[in-house]
């Protein structure tokens, strides 16, 4: 009897130190808890007239474009708007800006760092504004994939939705195309 006591005492003291190690290895960094939605576009259609203007204004179709995405993002609650500082981007997110009482905020895509972007839009929903190369490239490093490419320069109409869930992003690219005047 006296050995098995002895046998028991081993087993529980062995198996507090065990469940102790087994605790160390469990513990990991922590996953940021929540949901958060980002909805990326490129400007809407820039005006062409002057090829030498690296910065211009939307033509009236993009304007069009622009009142156009408003529409299409008026269900959705937004908490932040970013753009790229050129007129088209600013434009493009006027009329969603305006209509939310919501200001635009401006990023560099070259120098953004993805993670305090993200953190810094835990659990909101937040529209981007950008253009045919950066918008891709933004999209893929929220996924940490390359996934999509450069667009083509007439694509105006493609959202890119990602949606982070506890720190695991997934996405998609709709295309929307516009009724805006020819």
């Amino acid at each position: 009897m006296t050995h098995l006591k002895t046998v028991l005492v081993f087993v529980l003291v062995f198996s507090i130190f065990s469940c102790k190690d087994d605790k160390k290895e469990l513990v990991e960094e922590p996953i940021e808890m929540g949901v958060s939605t980002f909805y990326f576009i490129r400007h809407a259609e820039k005006d062409r007239s002057d090829p030498e203007n690296s910065n211009p204004e939307l033509s009236q179709d993009g304007l069009g474009r622009a009142m156009h995405w408003d529409e299409i993002l008026k269900d959705i609650e937004l908490d932040a708007i970013y753009s790229t500082d050129y007129q088209r981007t600013a434009m493009t997110a006027a009329p969603t800006s305006v209509n939310r009482n919501i200001d635009v905020q401006y990023y560099d895509p070259r120098i953004i760092n993805i993670e305090e972007f993200k953190t810094e839009n835990l659990n909101k929903n937040v529209l981007v504004v950008g253009h045919s190369n950066t918008t891709p490239a933004f999209v893929n490093q929220m996924l940490g994939e390359e996934k999509y490419y450069a667009m083509d320069d007439s694509d105006n109409g493609s959202l890119f939705i990602v949606q982070i869930v506890n720190g695991n992003a997934t996405s998609q690219r709709i295309h929307f195309n516009c009724n805006c005047p020819d």
